[in-house]
């Protein structure tokens, strides 16, 4: 791996060029990328950045490209002198006859060039069909074709060093043109052989032999389902999520010496999709290694979190990958939140649509969206009325204000002297109130005093709730499995019971199931698996399908009717773009058989890890996809373990200490599920000091 490059300047030229092509659009690129930020993307990146006053055309005609292109070769060349690093925004692609002439100029020898693109562009006036100069420059700089390109001030490009990337589309004299050189050209038949990115490795050792390279980037070169605003788009372009993967942080090596982006065409960008991918473009290639943003983490963030030392940039199902390009499996879905996977394109749809018509108004106004979603939760999941918040810790407080109220109104306890009963090693969030609910001193120090009112019990011991229960109790607030205690699964009938004695004592029985709900266990809720219905329950993290923060506090009548107009409520909570979200989230639950899917791989998970033939395990438990291993003691941290997987290519973390969490998508295919639980498998053999057998 090439040393990073230590941070330049950047100098941004926009290069408003569109004299090269039937169609001038391309030319309103420099400005519309201004508006879109595309300076902010190296401020962001820590970077000092400049526009440079733009190039323009001194005419309409394209006789006028000659004279754009001698003087953009110059204005490259000059912030390169300046100790800069170029960064050229067309424009059409004609500007390349410019810019890399520009480039040569001040380094005194042509650089090598990686030309991603859809086309060739090799084409000279003897064999372009059109005629138009943007299906010309690479030819140009290579020294054929049309004079008014090829005599710009510069050396001409050494064919051995330059290589074409993502080409799809072109015609034979194109192709036989580059050949005779023996320019490199990766087809999309070379791409799929080797893999995207070995294959781009290949044209990057290539231009990178002997001297400095540089990177133009044709937006076509991206699948026009992700660049639909281009001048000429080529379908069969490889996806931009793997291409700025394979990318990220080439222009950051030393021997990078400048980029170029061209044939972005802003009047085809109907919803601004291909500017966000230019500035995602620019990110990617200037990308920091992961050691300076976990610097930037420690140095800014508050401390509050210890994450697995990876730096994730991008998902898709149950996938994810570093910043180094290094793939895993995802064995922990956010702790449910992502429990349709990564950027499911259903979802993704209906968050683009919506966020584009209506996102945020509070709820000071009606929206179009929320009734839907109100009406669909509630008949999803039998209950009367939905609250819609934030959080899942938000649904947890609405809960227990619902309870207190409902306490003191409907039950005549004295007001101020409602109780609230939780269970011990329970996790219902960070608030104050939450916080005072829990017994997990790392949780408790430091934050009191906290709210009166608030008794814990012990977890899965129903005649524990009978005896704590008093005249002045409100609710009993409990999850069906408890996540963040270790996974743990309460006894047979636990669930049952405590809602007989909540009925018998006129006790509300209110279920968090913010991590179990939502098919996680093998069922809509938790609590079907007894065939309970609580007065009321917390919903969240799911809900939000993986991309919104969604939650609801869904109660009977009689609960939910304590709350009057200005009792509770969210700026954000029940927005249309969070109902949008969670209704297609609901939907797709649904219509892909999610809750079915997770009971049926909840077996073959459980059964598999049952059956693993190691001293380094002292249980497995848990319910559909939410499972536990907890480490013997002896054999390491659950956190040593969480970190052994990560190196293997599994993501997950330890919970409690001593457990590690199995539980991924309910979307996750089951070659991807055994093939983590092989890695599992191995680890734990691992740490026992022999192999461990998974069936």
């Amino acid at each position: 791996m090439h040393p990073l490059n230590p941070p330049r300047s950047i100098a941004l030229i926009g290069a408003a060029c569109g004299l090269g092509g039937a169609d001038a659009g391309p030319a309103g690129a420099p400005a519309t990328l201004r508006r879109l930020g595309l300076t902010a993307v190296a401020r962001r990146l820590d970077l000092p950045a400049a526009w440079q006053p733009d190039i323009l055309p001194s005419s309409a005609s394209p006789a006028a490209l000659p004279d754009l292109l001698q003087r953009l070769a110059g204005a490259v060349a000059g912030r390169l002198d300046a100790g800069e690093l170029p960064v050229v925004i067309g424009g059409d692609h004609a500007i390349a006859a410019g810019t890399w002439r520009g480039v040569g100029r001040a380094i005194g020898e042509p650089p090598g060039l990686l030309w991603i693109d859809a086309h060739l562009d090799a084409h000279t006036p003897a064999t372009s069909p059109s005629g138009h100069a943007h299906g010309m420059p690479l030819a140009a700089l290579l020294g054929h074709g049309e004079p008014g390109m090829t005599s710009i001030d510069g050396p001409t490009l050494d064919p051995g060093r330059v290589a074409v990337f993502a080409a799809r589309d072109w015609e034979a004299p194109e192709r036989a043109l580059l050949d005779t050189l023996g320019v490199a050209v990766f087809d999309r038949t070379a791409i799929e052989r080797l893999g995207l990115e070995a294959a781009l490795l290949r044209a990057v050792a290539i231009v990178g032999r002997g001297g400095v390279f540089g990177i133009t980037v044709d937006m076509d070169a991206f699948d026009p389902a992700d660049a639909p605003g281009v001048a000429c788009p080529s379908a069969g372009g490889p996806p931009a999520g793997a291409m700025l993967a394979a990318l990220r942080r080439l222009a950051r090596r030393p021997d990078c010496i400048a980029i170029e982006i061209a044939e972005y065409h802003p009047g085809r960008d109907v919803a601004g999709q291909t500017g966000r991918l230019v500035c995602d473009l620019l990110e990617s290639l200037l990308a920091p290694e992961s050691g300076e943003l976990k610097a930037w983490e420690r140095e800014s963030g508050a401390r509050n979190y210890d994450p697995l030392p990876v730096v994730l940039a991008r998902g898709e199902g149950s996938l994810l990958w570093d910043i180094d390009g290094n793939r895993y499996v995802d064995m922990m879905a956010a702790y449910s939140a992502v429990s349709f996977g990564h950027a499911h394109p259903r979802l993704l749809a209906a968050m683009n649509s919506q966020a584009r018509r209506l996102a945020v108004t509070s709820r000071a106004f009606h929206n179009d969206r929320l009734p839907a979603f109100l009406r669909r939760l509630a008949e999803l999941t039998g209950f009367d009325r939905a609250l819609p918040m934030n959080t899942g810790a938000e649904a947890v407080e609405t809960a227990l204000k619902a309870a207190r109220k409902w306490g003191h109104q409907i039950k005549g306890i004295p007001d101020g002297q409602a109780e609230i009963i939780a269970c011990a090693g329970n996790f219902h969030g960070r608030t104050i109130a939450a916080v005072g609910l829990s017994t997990e001193p790392a949780y408790r120090e430091g934050f009191g005093p906290f709210p009166p009112g608030l008794v814990q019990i012990p977890y899965g011991d129903a005649a524990a709730l009978a005896a704590a229960i008093t005249p002045r109790t409100a609710a009993f607030l409990f999850e069906p499995i408890q996540g963040e205690g270790g996974i743990v699964v309460p006894p047979a009938g636990y669930l049952a019971a405590c809602a007989e004695i909540c009925r018998r004592e006129h006790v509300l029985l209110i279920a968090d199931e913010v991590q179990t709900g939502l098919g996680r266990t093998g069922r809509l809720l938790a609590c079907d698996h007894e065939d309970v219905q609580p007065d009321g329950v917390c919903l969240g993290k799911a809900l939000g399908g993986g991309l919104y923060p969604v939650s609801a506090f869904l109660a009977s009548e009689a609960l939910m009717s304590v709350f009057r107009p200005g009792d509770h409520g969210s700026t954000f909570g029940g927005n249309a773009l969070a109902a949008a979200v969670a209704t297609e989230a609901l939907e797709t639950l649904i219509d892909e058989g999610l809750v079915e899917r997770a009971e049926q791989l909840g077996h073959h998970l459980l059964a598999r890890l049952h059956v693993l033939d190691t001293p380094a395990v002292a249980d497995v438990r848990g319910r559909g996809l939410l499972t536990g291993i907890e480490i013997a003691t002896g054999h390491g941290t659950a956190r040593e373990v969480a970190e052994a997987l990560a190196r293997r290519g599994v993501l997950t973390k330890d919970t409690h200490g001593t457990v590690i969490r199995l539980a991924p998508a309910l979307t996750i295919p089951q070659d991807q599920l055994d093939w983590a639980l092989d890695r599992v498998a191995e680890v734990l053999g691992d740490r026992s000091g022999r192999r461990a057998r998974a069936a």
